[in-house]
């Protein structure tokens, strides 16, 4: 389940708000940091299964 951009930004776009209401900003800066993360490392690990099914 590959998190699309639409989605990305969905969610970027909902902690935004919250962060905004509550008046935490810095807490926007560091949740998109841990979903770039995310993001990266799903994409990283389904490269290598694809890739480990092409062999078998």
């Amino acid at each position: 389940m590959n998190m699309n951009k639409r989605m990305f930004y969905f969610w970027i776009f909902g902690i935004a708000i919250i962060a905004f209401i509550t008046g935490e900003i810095a807490t926007v800066m560091m949740l998109y940091l841990i979903l770039i993360t995310l993001n990266s490392i799903h994409s990283t690990i389904q490269d290598f299964y694809a890739d480990w099914k092409k062999r078998f």
